[in-house]
């Protein structure tokens, strides 16, 4: 059973259970729509399952380790010794640009 029919199954139900006005002896509709309501619950909750079951509870390795290495995020064994200018060179002063170098 799909979705769409468990969801049928549901509309029909509903409309059995509270839009048919019938007394008989023998046959209580609304109990009749409240199972079929439950059935098409039942139903979607069914398909639903089967369509997300895990196939295998193995572990799967998502990223290969050599690879993995290659996005290693541990931070070097020494820091520079020297400070490190982030400015924007765009944001730079014109002294900063030429250290080292006198005119």
């Amino acid at each position: 059973m799909r979705i769409g029919a468990g969801i049928a199954l549901i509309a029909a139900g509903a409309i059995i259970a509270f839009a048919v006005r019938d007394t008989s002896d023998t046959l209580n509709l609304t109990a009749l729509g409240i199972i079929i309501m439950l059935g098409g619950a039942a139903g979607i909750w069914l398909s639903y399952r089967l369509a997300n079951r895990r196939h295998g509870h193995d572990e799967v390795v998502v990223i290969d380790p050599e690879v993995e290495k290659q996005y290693n995020t541990t931070p070097p064994d020494r820091v520079a010794e020297h400070p490190i200018d982030v400015t924007p060179t765009h944001l730079r002063d014109d002294s900063a640009n030429h250290r080292g170098t006198r005119n």
